[in-house]
Parts: C-alpha cells; sequence; structure tokens
C-alpha cells in the first residue's frame, strides 16, 4: 500500500478536533494510522485480526508534538495545495522531512506577505 498524505492530513485533522481517542475501521486509514505511529506523529492503538494478524481496525489517542507540528504546517489549504503540488508529484522523490520543510518555507511566505514575520528569512 502507498502511503497518501491527504490521508495522513486528515486523520490528523479529525484527532485534533475530536474530545477523545478516534475510532477507525477503514483498512486504508488503519494503514496509515500505523505509519503515523511509528513516525511519532500520534499515539494509538493497532487491533490485529487474530487469526491473520491483518489490521481490523484502530484507534489515535493523540497528536504528538511531531503531529502538532506537521499539521500546524499543513493545515491552511493553500500552502498544502502548493506544497502537494512542489512535492508530491508523481515521478518525483520527496520524503516527509522534504515535504514538512516545504510545508513550512510555504508558512513563512504567507506570515511575510500579511506583515507577520518581522525578521529576515
Amino acid at each position: 500500500m502507498k502511503r497518501d498524505m491527504d490521508v495522513v492530513r486528515n486523520l490528523l485533522l479529525r484527532s485534533e478536533a475530536a474530545d477523545g481517542s478516534v475510532s477507525i475501521n477503514d483498512p486504508i486509514e488503519t494503514y496509515h494510522v500505523r505509519i503515523m505511529i511509528d513516525a511519532g506523529l500520534i499515539e494509538g492503538r493497532i487491533s490485529e485480526e487474530i487469526i491473520s494478524d491483518a489490521p481490523r481496525h484502530s484507534h489515535i489517542h493523540n497528536l504528538t508534538w511531531g503531529g502538532h507540528d506537521f499539521l500546524d504546517a499543513a493545515r491552511n489549504d493553500t500552502v498544502w495545495r502548493t506544497a502537494k503540488e512542489k512535492i508530491l508529484k508523481p515521478g518525483v522523490s520527496w520524503t516527509f522531512e522534504l515535504l514538512k520543510e516545504t510545508l513550512k518555507a510555504l508558512a513563512k511566505q504567507q506570515l511575510a506577505r500579511v506583515g507577520l514575520l518581522g525578521f529576515d528569512q
């Protein structure tokens, strides 16, 4: 299965908006919960099938500090679309760290445009 950063972003947004843990039954989302736990973006749990060890469902308990940082950088729809156009193109090699740095740079540009950055970048 391929990593889909839109799924990652949407799961982070859902988790942040929830009062408690988020329960997930979709296999694609459960896969992403697993890799988000591995990446340190969230704290959560995967429930496995007893017979096959296949993921059955998952729970996101909360975002980590890194998960909040990534979501804050990716929250703005315009910034997210621009980053996807620049980084997440088919055939272009990218890493999570490169995506994060691009999102932060785009966010800084937006802040500078509205006069909220008082220092040189």
